[in-house]
C-alpha cells in the first residue's frame, strides 16, 4: 500500500507540471500582427478636365446635282467615289431635241429680221409722204406701230435663242464644287428631269462634324463662343480631338466652327459644329467618332484612385489611415473623373493617406501602411 501511493505521487506532479508549462506558453503567445493595407498619400495636382461628345461627319458642302432640262441619260462622265472639280461634266443628256429648238429659235429670228427690216423700210418711204400729205396719217401710223412690233418680235426671238442654247448647255450636268462625288443614283437610259437627283458632291477638306452638347455644359461656354475675340470656346484655345470607330486617334485637330441657334427642347442639348482638315479624304460624310476638348482646368485637385472609394446609399466614403496608423472611415464629395482616379472636392486635405487595397477594417484599427504600386496590383 505504501508502494503504491509512493509511485503515484510522481505522475500526479509530473502532470502538474505539465499543466503549468501549457498556460505558461499560452500568455506568452503574441498578438496576432496589424492588417497590412495599401496606401496613397493625396498631394495637389494640376487636371486639365476633358470633355467628350459623339459626333456624326458630314460634308462642308454637300452639292446635290440635278437635271435642269428633261431627256433621256445618255452618259456619265465621271468615276464613282473619286474627286471632281466645279465645272467638270458628270451627266450628258440628249441634246438632240434642244439642238432641233435651237435651230428653229434661230429660224424664228431670222424671220423677225426680215420683218424688221420690211417694216423699217415702209417707214422710211411713208414719212415723207405723210409730211407731204401725199397718204393718209393712219398709213403712217400703222407703218410705225408695225416696225415696234417687228423690234419685239426680234428681240423675243433672241430672247427664245438664249433660252435655246442655255437648255442645249444643261444637258452636260456639270458639278457645282470640287469634291468627292458619290455613286449615281441614275442609270444611262433613265429619263430624268429637274426633280431626279443624280449625284451628291460633298467637298470634305475641310469635313465637319456635328455633336450636341449639354445646356450646362454650353453654359460654361457660351460667353467665349458668343465672343467675336475667342479663337475656340475651350480652355487656351484647346483643339478637338477625334476617336475614329476603330478607336484609332485622328492625327489632325479640329476646330470649333459654331453653335446652333437653339437648345434642342426634347433633348436639352444644343448642336456644336466643329471642322478637321481632310486632304487625305480619310474622313466621309456619315461616319461617327468621339469629339474630346479640354474643357476646364482645376489647380489644387486632390485625386484618388476610383478603387479607393466606395458609395453607401448615395454618399462616397474613403478609408484615411491617420498619424498613429489608425484607420478612420470618411464621408468625402467626389467631382469628375480623370482616367482610372476621382476628383475629391470636399472631405480630404492634402498629405492625406488613402486605403486602396488591403482588408475590411472597422474604425479605430491598427494597420501596417504600405504604397500602393499600381503596377504590381495590376500583375497579381
Amino acid at each position: 500500500m505504501t508502494s503504491s501511493r509512493a509511485f503515484c505521487l510522481p505522475v500526479f506532479a509530473l502532470a502538474a507540471a505539465m499543466s503549468a508549462a501549457c498556460d505558461s506558453s499560452k500568455a506568452a503567445s503574441p498578438p496576432p500582427p496589424p492588417p497590412r493595407v495599401s496606401v496613397v498619400t493625396v498631394a495637389p495636382e494640376h487636371v486639365e478636365l476633358t470633355s467628350e461628345w459623339i459626333a456624326t461627319l458630314d460634308g462642308y458642302v454637300n452639292a446635290q446635282i440635278r437635271a435642269q432640262v428633261s431627256g433621256y441619260l445618255i452618259r456619265r462622265d465621271y468615276e464613282e467615289g473619286a474627286p471632281v472639280r466645279k465645272g467638270q461634266p458628270l451627266f450628258e443628256i440628249d441634246a438632240r431635241p434642244f439642238q432641233a429648238a435651237l435651230a428653229q429659235a434661230e429660224a424664228q429670228l431670222g424671220e423677225a429680221q426680215a420683218q424688221l427690216g420690211k417694216t423699217e423700210r415702209d417707214l422710211a418711204r411713208d414719212r415723207p409722204l405723210a409730211e407731204q400729205r401725199a397718204i393718209a396719217q393712219s398709213q403712217l401710223d400703222n407703218d410705225v406701230q408695225a416696225n415696234l412690233s417687228a423690234q419685239a418680235a426680234v428681240k423675243s426671238a433672241e430672247a427664245a435663242i438664249q433660252t435655246a442654247q442655255l437648255n442645249v448647255g444643261f444637258t452636260r450636268v456639270t458639278s457645282l464644287i470640287d469634291g468627292v462625288a458619290a455613286i449615281a443614283t441614275a442609270q444611262i437610259g433613265d429619263l430624268v428631269g429637274p426633280s431626279t437627283l443624280l449625284t451628291t458632291v460633298s467637298q470634305v477638306d475641310p469635313i465637319k462634324a456635328y455633336f450636341p452638347m449639354s445646356e450646362q455644359e454650353y453654359l460654361q461656354v457660351a460667353p467665349r463662343i458668343n465672343s467675336t475675340s475667342a479663337k475656340a470656346p475651350w480652355v487656351g484655345g484647346a483643339g478637338l480631338t477625334l476617336t475614329l470607330a476603330d478607336g484609332t486617334v485622328y492625327p489632325r485637330t479640329g476646330s470649333f466652327l459654331a453653335a446652333d441657334r437653339e437648345v434642342d427642347a426634347k433633348t436639352g442639348t444644343i448642336r456644336i459644329s466643329a471642322t478637321f482638315p481632310n486632304p487625305d479624304r480619310v474622313l466621309r460624310p456619315g461616319q461617327y467618332g468621339r469629339v474630346r476638348a479640354e474643357t476646364r482646368v482645376i489647380d489644387q485637385a486632390l485625386l484618388v484612385p476610383q478603387r479607393a472609394v466606395t458609395e453607401l446609399q448615395g454618399s462616397y466614403q474613403v478609408r484615411v489611415v491617420g498619424a498613429d496608423n489608425k484607420v478612420t472611415t470618411r464621408t468625402v464629395e467626389t467631382g469628375e473623373r480623370v482616367g482610372s482616379r476621382w476628383i475629391i472636392s470636399r472631405g480630404l486635405t492634402a498629405g492625406a493617406r488613402i486605403v486602396v487595397e488591403g482588408p475590411p477594417t472597422r474604425d479605430g484599427t491598427l494597420v501596417r501602411p504600405v504604397p500602393y504600386a499600381p503596377a504590381a496590383a495590376g500583375t497579381r
